[in-house]
């Protein structure tokens, strides 16, 4: 479990499923020119989790982008894959929340794995 995850469980909240990018995140062009510093530093840092009560994002080190959303105001978490993708179980997830929030992650590892444990917690 991350750091920041740990640090912002309520009381009585589990981590159910957790999740981080596939290793297909190497193959960029930011890996390519930052020699692949940079998306194993988003692998390292990035945290994408499914808890009793809420899903919870966040991306970056020094700047943080968090998404924490309750189970009850999630509508849906859709799942997108190709054929590369289902072959190698990597794809993007979005999810769509009450009141037309809709946020977007590419290239991470298991998003079937990542909806269902959404979906048997609601």
């Amino acid at each position: 479990m991350g750091k920041y995850v740990k640090k912002h469980l309520l009381l009585g909240e589990q981590v159910i499923h957790e999740t981080t990018y596939h290793w297909i995140h190497y193959f960029s062009w930011v890996s390519l020119f930052t020699l692949g510093l940079y998306p194993y530093i988003q692998i390292k840092t990035d945290e994408f989790v499914v808890t009793t009560r809420r899903i919870i994002i966040k991306k970056g080190i020094i700047a943080y982008y968090t998404l924490e959303m309750n189970l009850s105001r999630v509508e849906t978490v859709n799942v997108e894959q190709g054929i590369l993708g289902r072959i190698l179980c990597y794809g993007c997830i979005t999810i769509i929340g009450t009141g037309g929030t809709r946020e977007r992650f590419k290239e991470i590892k298991n998003p079937v794995q990542f909806r269902q444990s959404f979906m048997q917690n609601i």
